[in-house]
C-alpha cells in the first residue's frame, strides 16, 4: 500500500483485507507528507512484561505494526522492563510467542529498555547537572501528603533546593547500593502546583534491591516507566509513539523530558547516531484502548483469577489472553480482522463481545472443514446391513469450497447418532429421528426407527433401524423426509473428550464498581466437559493445529496441550450461532 493511499480512505492491504482510516493514518500521512521525519515511519510496540497480553494489547500490536508496514516502516518489539519484582522471562517469551503468531515481524532484534540502563542514568546525571532533578528523602506517604490533590497544589521537598554536587553525591551512592529500598528517589524539578499531577516533580529513579530478568543484580535503582519510555523512543529513533488514552496526562511530562536534554547528546547514543536522517524527537499521540463487555481485562484481576484457581491458567481458553484464545481455537486471521473493524478513536467505548464472535464465526465458516462428531451418542443398529459391512461414503470437506477436497466417511451397521436427534414421543415442530419415523444420516441413507430398546431402568439404549437403499444421493420415492442428523461409526469412529467453552462471565461489565466480589459474576456453563463423544476417524488423523466446524455444533479445535495418543481432547471455539443476542 502506498503512502497516499495510507489514512486518505478506506482501502485494501496486500492480502485483499479492508483497511480502514482513522486519525492516527491520517496523522501519518499528513507526517509523510510534510516529510517531517525524512519520509521514516518508525513505532513501536512496548510491553511490559509482567503478564500475558490479551485481546486489547492485540488491537495496539496490530496498529503499531500494520501501521509501519503500510508506509513501507518499522516496527520494533521493546520490553519496557522496569519494574523487575514484577516481571520474569516467561512473560517475555509468551509474549514475543503471542506476536509471532499473530503473523507480525519486529524490526531487528527483539529490544530491551533494560539495555538503556546506562544511558537513562548518564542523562539522570545531566537532568541533576542543569538542575533539572534532585535526591528527595521524603517517605512514599510524606510523598503523597507533599503533592497535593486535585483542587490543592503540592508542596516542595524540604530536599528540592539541594546543591548539585550534593545531588550527585547521593545518586552515586543510591547506585553503589548504599541506601534501602525507598530510603530515597531522584525526583524531575518541574511545578509543584502544576494543575496536572504528573508534573509535580515525578520520580525519575527509585531504589529496589531486586534481580533483573535481563541485567541481574548489575542494578539496585531503576527508572520510572514515564523517565524510561520516553528516552527509549528518542534512542531507537521512533517516529510516532502511539499509546492508549491512560496516558494522555502523561504526555507533557514525555516532552519534558525529552527537551530537557541536550537533543545532541540523545541523538548519540540513538539508532540514527551514524545516519544522515534528520533527528526528531518522537511524538506521543494516544487512542482509545479496547474493552470487550463480558469480559475482565485488568491485568492484576487477570493474575488473580490464574492464582486463586479461577481459571487453569493465562492460557485457560475461557481467558482474554492471547495465549487463551489461540488455545480455544482463535485465528490470527481473526482477530487481526476484528481490531480493524473496531477501529481506531479517541472515545472510549465499550465494544459489544458479539463482534469478535462475528469475526471468529465469518473466518472459520470460510476456513474451517467439516467432520461429524457425536457429543452424547445413541447407538444405532441398521439391522438391513451385514456384519462387518463398512461403506465408504464420500463428503466433501467445506459444501461452498471444492478446492479444500472430499474425505471417506465409513458407514457401517452400528453407528451413533446424538440422544437429542431422537424423541420416542416427539413435540411439535420435532425434525429428527421418532419411533416409526424416518431421517436421513448425513450424505448417506434415509433410515427408519423399527424398534426402541431400553435398559432395565426404562432408558433408551439403543435403536434398530433400516436403511432405505436407494436413497444414497437420492430422495426417497414417494415420501418427504425433513430431516438430517449427523452420526458417526461405532467401531470406527474416534473416542474424544470435548470441551464446550462459553463467555466466563454471565453481566456486561464485570470490573464494575458496583460488584463486589467478581466471583458472584462467573457463568456456571463457561466450561462443560463431555467425556464419551466420538469423532469422525478421518479429523482425527489431520494436522493437530487444524480448526474443524463439527457439523450442527460448532467450531472446534484439538487441545494440543491435554490430547494424547490415548485420548484427544477439542475445545469448542464458538457456537454456529449467537446464542447470548436478546
Amino acid at each position: 500500500m502506498n503512502d497516499s493511499h495510507a489514512g486518505s480512505k478506506d482501502g485494501k492491504d496486500s492480502s485483499g483485507n479492508t483497511i480502514t482510516s482513522n486519525f492516527i493514518r491520517h496523522k501519518v500521512a499528513q507526517d509523510l507528507a510534510d516529510n517531517k521525519h525524512d519520509g521514516r515511519v518508525h513505532t513501536r510496540f512496548p510491553p511490559e512484561p509482567n503478564g500475558y497480553l490479551h485481546i486489547g494489547h492485540a488491537k495496539s500490536i496490530c496498529l503499531n505494526f500494520t501501521v509501519a508496514a503500510e508506509n513501507g516502516g518499522l516496527c520494533n518489539l521493546r520490553f519496557d522492563d522496569t519494574n523487575p519484582a514484577k516481571e520474569s522471562q516467561e512473560y517475555v517469551e509468551g509474549i514475543k510467542n503471542n506476536i509471532q503468531w499473530l503473523g507480525f515481524s519486529w524490526n531487528g532484534e527483539v529490544r530491551y529498555s533494560s539495555s538503556y540502563f546506562s544511558s537513562l542514568y548518564d542523562f539522570a546525571v545531566q537532568l541533576i547537572e542543569g538542575g533539572k532533578a534532585y535526591v528527595c528523602d521524603l517517605s512514599a506517604d510524606q510523598a503523597r501528603e507533599y503533592r497535593g490533590s486535585l483542587t490543592e497544589p503540592g508542596k516542595n521537598s524540604p530536599n528540592r533546593e539541594r546543591t548539585k554536587e550534593e545531588n550527585l553525591d547521593l545518586l552515586g551512592r543510591m547506585r553503589a547500593g548504599e541506601f534501602e529500598d525507598g530510603h530515597c528517589s531522584l525526583r524531575a524539578k518541574i511545578d509543584m502546583a502544576s494543575p496536572n499531577m504528573n508534573m509535580r516533580d515525578p520520580v525519575l529513579y527509585r531504589i529496589r534491591h531486586v534481580e533483573h530478568h535481563q541485567t541481574g543484580r548489575q542494578w539496585c535503582i531503576y527508572p520510572t516507566y514515564d523517565y524510561t519510555h520516553c528516552i527509549s523512543d528518542a534512542i531507537e529513533g521512533i517516529t510516532h509513539s502511539l499509546c492508549t488514552l491512560e496516558f494522555e496526562d502523561h504526555r507533557p511530562l514525555y516532552d519534558w523530558i525529552l527537551h530537557a536534554l541536550e537533543l545532541n547528546s540523545l541523538r548519540a547514543v540513538s539508532d540514527l547516531a551514524d545516519s544522515e536522517a534528520t533527528y526528531v524527537l518522537p511524538e506521543q499521540t494516544e487512542f482509545a484502548k479496547l474493552k470487550l463487555n463480558y469480559t475482565m481485562m485488568g491485568k492484576r484481576k487477570l493474575l488473580e483469577m490464574v492464582e486463586t484457581n479461577v481459571v487453569d491458567g493465562w492460557d485457560d481458553p475461557r481467558m482474554p489472553t492471547l495465549a487463551g484464545m489461540r488455545r480455544r481455537g482463535f485465528t490470527p486471521a481473526s482477530i487481526r480482522n476484528f481490531c480493524e473493524s473496531v477501529g481506531v478513536t479517541r472515545s472510549e467505548s465499550v465494544v459489544d463481545l458479539g463482534m469478535l464472535e462475528h469475526a471468529i464465526r465469518d473466518d472459520l465458516d470460510k476456513s474451517a472443514p467439516r467432520t461429524m462428531c457425536v457429543l452424547n451418542p445413541l447407538k444405532v443398529v441398521i439391522t438391513n446391513l451385514d456384519e462387518g459391512h463398512v461403506e465408504h461414503i464420500s463428503m466433501a470437506n467445506h459444501p461452498k469450497d471444492e478446492s479444500m477436497g472430499r474425505r471417506d466417511v465409513p458407514l457401517t451397521k452400528e453407528i451413533f447418532i446424538d440422544r437429542a436427534d431422537f424423541e420416542e414421543e416427539p413435540p411439535t415442530g420435532f425434525k429428527r429421528l421418532t419411533g416409526g419415523g424416518e431421517v436421513r444420516l448425513r450424505g448417506a441413507y434415509v433410515i427408519k426407527c423399527d424398534k426402541i430398546v431400553k435398559d432395565e431402568q426404562g432408558n433408551i439404549s439403543e435403536l434398530h433401524c433400516s436403511a432405505d437403499k436407494d436413497t444414497l444421493g437420492k430422495k426417497p420415492q414417494g415420501r418427504k423426509v425433513k430431516g438430517v442428523v449427523h452420526w458417526v461409526s461405532v467401531p470406527e469412529g474416534v473416542p474424544v473428550t470435548v470441551r464446550l467453552y462459553d463467555r466466563l462471565f454471565n453481566v456486561e461489565n464485570p470490573e464494575s464498581k458496583d460488584i463486589e466480589d467478581y466471583r458472584q459474576c462467573l457463568n456456571p456453563d463457561s466450561l462443560i466437559v463431555l467425556e464419551n463423544c466420538v469423532l469422525e476417524p478421518s479429523a482425527a488423523n489431520t494436522d493437530a493445529s487444524l480448526n474443524f466446524q463439527f457439523e450442527r455444533e460448532g467450531y472446534f479445535c484439538r487441545d494440543e496441550i491435554d490430547s494424547s495418543n490415548d485420548k484427544l481432547v477439542f475445545n469448542r471455539t464458538i457456537t454456529l450461532r449467537d446464542s447470548w443476542s436478546s
